[in-house]
């Protein structure tokens, strides 16, 4: 068949798996994550939350954010929250001892069937997270759908920090 005759496919989201570790780069994912819910009669949300714990020391097993429990608390009511908009949510915290986050989130979407993850990204350079490693980069090469990245705004600061490389570039400098 060629291109010419091929029927655009469109694709539905009635499940949606929003993977989260609390920080605010992952919140800037949830406003997608609200309006294809809305666009969707039926949708269901899955807020998934992989607790990272502390492993071989002596505090092994503690949560390695100090902000835990307000994240969690935070989650619960956000579920509320979606529930309220009359959607239909769910909240999944995995708090296992040596939990891995990529592998969590992919098994919960298998689980749930998803159509779509949609997550945050901490915004670091191609180098930088292939060297610290990248939940997001794992999680593209374990899970069976699409996966939206949402990266972080940009802010005033960043914004004149890039503008300046630009104008110092144009100028003959690096």
């Amino acid at each position: 068949m060629s291109a010419g005759n091929a029927e655009a496919e469109v694709y539905m989201f009635k499940s949606i798996v929003w993977a989260t570790d609390g920080s605010e780069h992952a919140e800037e994912a949830l406003s997608y994550v609200q309006q294809l819910a809305k666009e969707e009669e039926g949708a269901t949300v899955t807020i998934v939350h992989v607790v990272e714990r502390i492993e071989g020391s002596g505090a092994t097993g503690l949560p390695r954010r100090a902000d835990e429990n307000e994240i969690q608390a935070h989650l619960q009511e956000l579920t509320a929250d979606f529930s309220k908009e009359g959607l239909s949510a769910a909240l999944h915290i995995s708090a296992d001892v040596g939990a891995r986050p990529a592998h969590e989130i992919a098994t919960v979407a298998r689980e749930v069937n998803a159509d779509l993850i949609v997550t945050g990204t901490r915004g670091h350079s191609p180098i930088t997270g292939l060297l610290l490693g990248s939940v997001t980069h794992r999680l593209l090469h374990l899970t069976h759908c699409p996966v939206l990245v949402v990266p972080p705004r940009e802010t005033p600061k960043k914004q004149r920090r890039r503008s300046s490389r630009r104008t110092a570039r144009a100028a003959g400098g690096r």
